[in-house]
């Protein structure tokens, strides 16, 4: 392996690659006025893919390069309990409301997923490896590999439907004329996950504990329930 290549091939490429990208994005994201679909999540994404094909790196080497940045979810996702505390006198009020929210909405964004991919041929395990596309990463790959999904159609589910979910919450927000950063961040944390978290902190820091709130409790619900639920079916 020749110099360049080994360089290329390395963990200081592939995170400097990433952090670059995402810093840049960031910017074009801010400057645009915040629109959804250069947020950085999407336009990082392309970056990094157009540097893959462009330099013709391998996929799977180059996710083992920046592994070092996905162990950081883990520790991350768990910080999020520091909004949660600041905003706890809010969800005490609404902790009913905020229960029956995440076991419908939970439930719904898995079988919904199923019931569609169901309709349109999808294979056994492909149906598997969408159950857990509202999840966060983390929790959705273990969730998958559990069950005996593929975690690389999970994954791509799981950002496909944060995606979505920044896109699409600011006009349904409008059409169900929805303007309460509660409801507005659990919503987008329930369905939209981590990308959703962050959006959802965009909004204000009320929003963005909400969302946190549902991230979490959605990852812990579906990852007992999608098993359990499977389970019961076979």
């Amino acid at each position: 392996m020749t110099g360049l290549s080994a360089l290329l091939h390395s963990p200081l490429f592939a995170i400097t690659l990433v952090l670059g990208a995402y810093q840049l994005s960031l910017m074009l994201y801010r400057k645009s006025g915040q629109q959804p679909f250069l947020h950085p999540t999407i336009g990082g994404a392309v970056m990094v893919a157009g540097v893959l094909i462009l330099l013709d790196i391998d996929y799977t080497a180059f996710n083992t390069s920046a592994g070092w940045l996905n162990f950081w979810l883990g520790p991350a996702t768990v910080a999020l309990a520091i909004p949660l505390y600041k905003q706890l006198h809010l969800i005490r009020e609404m902790a009913a409301a905020l229960a029956i929210t995440l076991v419908t909405g939970a439930a719904f964004a898995c079988l919904s997923a199923i019931v569609v991919a169901h309709l349109l041929g999808g294979s056994e395990t492909t149906l598997l490896s969408l159950a857990a596309k509202s999840v966060t990463t983390p929790i959705a790959i273990g969730i998958s590999d559990s069950i005996g999904g593929v975690a690389t159609i999970t994954a791509s589910a799981v950002i496909l439907t944060g995606i979505v979910g920044i896109v699409a919450v600011n006009p349904l927000m409008r059409l169900c004329r929805i303007n309460d950063d509660r409801i507005w961040g659990f919503s987008l944390g329930l369905a939209a996950h981590a990308i959703g978290t962050a959006r959802a902190f965009e909004r204000s820091p009320v929003a963005g504990a909400f969302s946190s709130l549902a991230l979490c409790l959605t990852g812990t619900y579906s990852a007992v329930f999608i098993p359990l639920a499977l389970y019961w079916l076979r």
